[in-house]
């Protein structure tokens, strides 16, 4: 259903851009140059240049704006001010880029051409999207249409957040798979609407059998200290859509607004702590700078790969199991910068003067060059340009028993600098790592593309001094 209609809109867009244009081209040529409407016109070579950059154009705008996301859960008041602000800044780049050359007669046609365009291609895009977006309402007010939904929560509180949900005037599409407790004992109500399906414990599994994407957090009063918890499990667990009953509110971590409009009232999480086309452009950002990168530095791989090999014995590349997005394991790719063997002891972090670092990888590690095979992991997608450094599993589970507040680093993808990595370095013990996450956790509360840029910088600075750790 969710690529359906994601299809639909994407087809609808590209058919309101062809339509805009077109008409766009026959207005200027018969109101603003006066130039007769026959089949001449079919041979204009800008026509033809805009029916094929223009719905490209206004395609890559839509998705940089998130408007193909979580199509099944459109609002109509945020669809028409999404569409509104894409609208104008479309245009002005349509008459920038395709038009600003144009000869021009009277400035007065040039601003009637631009509100007609505006006005035009509003018109045709937004009609589509409000029937496509009030099907999908009224699919999910008449109950044709729900998203997998888990109660946290098995007493009368999570009973009484059960009925309103069922009982409200318009239905909000939660189909519950069933609930989990939080401290034992459960409310035989409850029971008797929805099925026991474990504790907070098993959240992570639970969620990933049932493809779960809505969890409502119903707790007692005396079971509030668990929040905490049960947030930093679930940050883990994907782009959730997670609302708690508001007399919680004071312990909600994170980014939090009311919803109370014709629902029953819930403070919901957002996880997203960047604007959709924040992250977008951030991905963008990453594809093309690892390309640069890679092809840049090619002949720094060749030398860096020949130097490793020659200077000890042992493979050129080094791959180590990491964890990254939303707890998933993958593998991390560097320059080997150690003897072979050097944790047959079992795991340990590097340290100052480590014997188990060869010459060359002692300055490798100094100018960061044993990361930038790392570029092949952000072009995969595993990892970002910028983001906090991923650990071990082993690592991972010594940090969370001293400071739990680590799993958040999960809600976003790791990175090949950080503030962290930025401030401290190489980590060379638990406590450094726990020192150093309080920057990577900063990181999370500041977000954005212009801390990354900030980030990027301050690396470039640090590798050039020759200051890494």
């Amino acid at each position: 259903m969710q690529r359906r209609q994601t299809v639909k809109y994407i087809l609808f867009d590209l058919l309101a851009a062809l339509l805009s244009w077109t008409a766009l081209f026959l207005f200027r040529k018969s109101s603003l140059e006066h130039v007769p409407l026959d089949g001449s016109i079919l041979a204009a070579p800008k026509l033809w240049l805009g029916l094929m950059a223009v719905p490209a154009g206004w395609i890559i705008l839509y998705t940089l704006q998130g408007s193909y996301r979580n199509v099944l859960r459109k609002a109509r008041v945020k669809e028409l001010l999404d569409t509104m602000l894409a609208t104008v800044i479309g245009v002005v780049a349509i008459f920038f880029l395709l038009l600003v050359d144009d000869h021009v007669t009277s400035y007065a046609g040039h601003y009637r051409a631009f509100l007609f365009l505006l006005g035009t291609h509003f018109l045709l895009t937004y009609v589509p999207r409000m029937l496509i977006t009030s099907q999908t309402a009224h699919m999910v007010h008449t109950r044709c249409l729900g998203f997998p939904s888990l109660m946290i929560g098995s007493k009368g509180k999570a009973f009484q957040t059960y009925l309103d949900l069922e009982n409200q005037e318009t239905y909000s599409g939660n189909l519950f798979v069933g609930f989990v407790t939080v401290n034992g004992s459960i409310e035989p109500q409850l029971q008797a609407v929805m099925p026991h399906l474990g504790s907070i414990e098993d959240l992570r599994q639970l969620i990933d059998r049932h493809g779960v994407e809505e969890v409502i957090i119903a707790v007692e009063d005396h079971e509030r200290e668990k929040i905490n918890e049960i947030l930093r499990a679930l940050n883990t667990c994907g782009d959730l859509i997670i609302k708690i009953t508001p007399d919680a509110r004071d312990l909600i971590i994170g980014s939090i607004r009311q919803e109370s409009i014709f629902h029953s009232p819930f403070i919901v999480i957002n996880n997203r702590l960047m604007a959709e086309w924040q992250y977008s452009v951030k991905r963008i950002a990453d594809i093309v700078i690892s390309l640069v990168a890679m092809l840049i530095l090619s002949p720094v791989y060749l030398v860096t790969a020949l130097v490793v090999k020659l200077s000890s014995p042992g493979p050129v590349f080094y791959a180590q199991e990491r964890v990254g997005y939303h707890g998933r394991p993958f593998r991390m790719h560097k320059f080997r910068s150690m003897y072979i063997d050097a944790e047959q002891q079992g795991p340990a972090l590097s340290k100052d003067n480590d014997p188990r670092i060869t010459p060359f990888g002692r300055f490798m590690r100094k100018v960061r060059l044993d990361e930038i095979p790392q570029f092949w992991n952000v072009l995969r997608g595993t990892m970002s340009i910028v983001g906090p450094r991923p650990e071990r599993q082993y690592y991972i589970d010594q940090i969370v028993k001293r400071a739990p507040e680590y799993l958040l680093l999960q809600r976003v993808k790791p990175g090949i600098t950080s503030w962290g990595q930025v401030k401290y370095g190489y980590a060379s013990n638990v406590d450094e790592m726990i020192e150093r996450l309080r920057y990577d956790l900063l990181y999370l509360d500041n977000m954005s593309l212009t801390t990354d840029l900030k980030i990027m910088v301050y690396t470039v600075k640090i590798i050039v001094q020759g200051r890494g750790k």
